[in-house]
C-alpha cells in the first residue's frame, strides 16, 4: 500500500492523479479534434484526406468514443469516392468488430449500396449484381424494421430485374440462332425464378414462339392462355395470339377453363 501511495504522488508532493485525469482528457479531446477534421474533409468531398484522417483517429485513439464512429465514416468516405471495394472490406471489418452496434444495419446497407452502383448493363458479367441481391437479401432478413429496409426492398426488385434481363438477352441470343432448346431454359429460368419482375410478359410470348417453332401446339397453347390470363392487355400477348393457328386461338377462347392459367402450372409434372 505504501509503495502505491508514492507512486501516486510526485517528488515534490503534488497528487500526480489530476495529471493522469488530463491526460485522458487531452486524448479525448485529441481524437475529437482529428475526427472534426475528417468530417470536414468529407463534407468539402476531400474524401482520401477524409479517410486517412478517420483511420488515424482509429489507430491513435482505438480506446475512444470517436474510434468507432471513425470506422463507419472512413468506410463512408471510401464509398463517397466510389472505391468500393474499399469501402466494402471497410464495412465487412466493421461488421465483425461491432455485431451489436446500433449503425450496424447501415452497414449492411452501404454495402448493399456499394455492390448496387457497381451494377452493369446486362450485356457484361453479373456478379456484383448477384452480390447486390445477396446483400440486401442479407439487411432485409435480418433487420425487417429497419428504416433501410424499404429502400433495400426497393433496390433488390430493381435488382432481379438486371438480373431476369440477362437471362432474356441470352434467351434471345439463342433463340435467334436457332438454339430452341438453350433459348428455352433461359425463358422458363425467367418465369420460375423472377416472377416479379417486367420481363415475364415477354418470357412467356418467347416460350410460345420457341415451342411453335418446335412443333410442340400444346404446349405453346398452354402458354399463350397463362399469358392471355395474367397479361390481357399485353403486346406480348397479342404476338403470341398472332402467331397461334386458328383451332388453338379458337380453343383458348371458346374454352377458357380448359387449362390451369397459373404461371406456377407452367412447372407442374405432367
Amino acid at each position: 500500500m505504501f509503495v502505491i501511495i508514492l507512486s501516486a504522488c510526485s517528488s515534490d508532493g503534488k497528487d500526480n492523479t489530476d495529471l493522469l485525469d488530463e491526460s485522458i482528457v487531452n486524448t479525448t479531446d485529441s481524437a475529437e479534434t482529428l475526427y472534426n477534421e475528417a468530417d470536414k474533409d468529407l463534407n468539402d468531398k476531400k474524401y482520401r484526406s477524409a479517410i486517412n484522417k478517420f483511420q488515424d483517429v482509429e489507430q491513435q485513439h482505438p480506446y475512444s468514443k470517436w474510434a468507432t464512429k471513425a470506422q463507419m465514416m472512413a468506410a463512408f468516405a471510401a464509398y463517397e469516392e466510389d472505391s468500393y471495394d474499399e469501402a466494402i472490406l471497410a464495412l465487412d471489418r466493421f461488421v465483425e468488430l461491432h455485431p451489436g452496434n446500433e449503425d450496424v444495419d447501415y452497414a449492411y446497407y452501404l454495402k448493399s449500396l456499394a455492390y448496387y452502383e457497381q451494377i452493369s448493363d446486362v450485356a457484361r458479367d453479373q456478379e456484383m449484381t448477384e452480390q447486390a441481391l445477396k446483400s440486401f437479401d442479407t439487411l432485409i432478413t435480418r433487420f425487417p424494421n429497419s428504416q433501410y429496409a424499404r429502400d433495400a426492398k426497393l433496390k433488390r426488385d430493381l435488382t432481379l430485374d438486371h438480373l431476369a434481363g440477362k437471362e432474356m438477352e441470352i434467351g434471345r441470343y439463342y433463340l435467334n440462332r436457332n438454339q430452341i432448346n438453350a433459348a428455352i431454359n433461359r425463358f422458363r429460368t425467367v418465369v420460375k425464378d423472377y416472377q416479379t419482375t417486367t420481363h415475364i410478359p415477354e418470357a412467356l410470348h418467347r416460350l410460345v414462339e420457341s415451342y411453335l417453332t418446335l412443333g410442340l401446339r400444346t404446349e405453346a397453347t398452354h402458354v399463350a392462355a397463362v399469358l392471355g390470363h395474367n397479361y390481357p392487355g399485353s403486346k406480348w400477348y397479342e404476338d403470341s395470339y398472332k402467331i397461334m393457328d386458328a383451332q388453338s386461338r379458337q380453343q383458348i377462347l371458346e374454352d377458357r377453363s380448359f387449362i390451369d392459367k397459373t404461371v406456377d402450372s407452367l412447372f407442374k409434372p405432367d
